[in-house]
């Protein structure tokens, strides 16, 4: 329900869209930089939308403490609005142009193959998620009820930050576009990444056509969802397991702590004994038998010149006593 961490987990699938064209190998390497570009102009234009929408209603992230801003906030809901076409993929802002051709570039892999035909899905699966989330935010943060919170007072954002807004909402509509139609980016590209000449296994128009259905499916699934009923104010308690996963990052963080968090506490703990007993004793424990070595030692260098003197004559009786009782002498 945090408009920023929507966000934020969105900009994880689209960079996954661009390590799948960068996977591509030559057929992806143009396709994965045009994506990156694109998505500069759109989530950059949907960070700053969130940012407007948080400003006007005292830094509230809540969504479902949104509602029917694009009365009060029509600039920020215009360019945010663009910024939403772009990142699901309606013809003709720029995303449409990268993702279609991430996806068409996907069904190509291995010349028709399984391979193929599963990253295809996947990426088609990408799109209608995509879709589904994001309208999910649109209908909840500027369309229904109001549902601010008590003394909240929205407010369209001053031009310092809606001038950025819609400089960069025009980058969403036409950057797709400008980078894409006559092979500008690719031509361009070309002495880095190499030419390619892509023979795709399914027509461009099938593959468009049923990203488009995908997405359209997406918008139908969140409209039917969130924009014929009611928003509670506050998340419902009874929910499904799926939801309750999604609340949680699909338990991302609790498998994290499990399987690397917790066993690497453990280990730094059982490693800091063996240095503290172990290692640290036996240092510890040859240094104090050498010192205690030493000290014993040094008693036997007094200084004095008399005891030096009585030593060399008790040597000197025990050799003759002891030649004397061998019959040497």
């Amino acid at each position: 329900d945090d408009i920023k961490k929507v966000l934020a987990a969105s900009t994880m699938s689209q960079v996954g869209y661009m390590v799948m064209a960068a996977g591509f190998g030559p057929a992806g390497y143009a396709l994965a930089i045009m994506h990156l570009l694109t998505h500069g102009f759109f989530k950059a234009g949907l960070f700053l939308g969130a940012g407007s929408v948080m400003h006007g209603l005292d830094d509230e992230v809540d969504m479902r403490r949104y509602g029917a801003l694009r009365a009060v906030m029509p600039v920020t809901f215009v360019t945010f609005g663009l910024g939403y076409l772009a990142i699901i993929g309606v013809p003709p802002f720029s995303g449409f142009y990268s993702k279609e051709g991430i996806i068409s570039a996907a069904f190509d892999v291995g010349g028709g193959g399984a391979a193929g035909y599963l990253l295809g899905a996947v990426a088609l699966l990408g799109a209608g998620l995509t879709a589904f989330y994001m309208t999910r935010v649109m209908i909840l943060t500027f369309f229904g009820r109001q549902r601010w919170r008590e003394g909240a007072h929205p407010h369209e954002s001053p031009v310092s930050m809606t001038a950025p807004m819609i400089l960069i909402a025009v980058g969403s509509v036409i950057s797709g576009a400008l980078l894409a139609i006559g092979g500008r980016l690719e031509g361009w590209l070309a002495p880095v990444v190499g030419e390619h000449y892509a023979e795709h296994v399914l027509p461009v128009w099938l593959v468009t056509t049923a990203s488009l259905v995908v997405v359209a499916v997406g918008i139908a699934v969140a409209v039917r969802r969130y924009g014929r009923t009611d928003i509670p104010e506050q998340a419902p308690s009874e929910v499904s397991a799926l939801t309750r996963a999604a609340r949680r990052d699909l338990y991302a963080d609790a498998v994290n702590e499990g399987v690397l968090m917790r066993p690497g506490q453990a280990l730094v703990a059982a490693t800091a004994v063996v240095d503290r007993r172990v290692v640290g004793g036996a240092t510890g424990g040859v240094a104090a038998a050498i010192g205690l070595l030493s000290a014993r030692g040094r008693l036997l260098q007094s200084g004095l010149t008399r005891s030096y003197a009585l030593y060399m004559l008790l040597g000197a009786a025990l050799i003759i006593a002891a030649m004397s009782a061998g019959g040497v002498l």
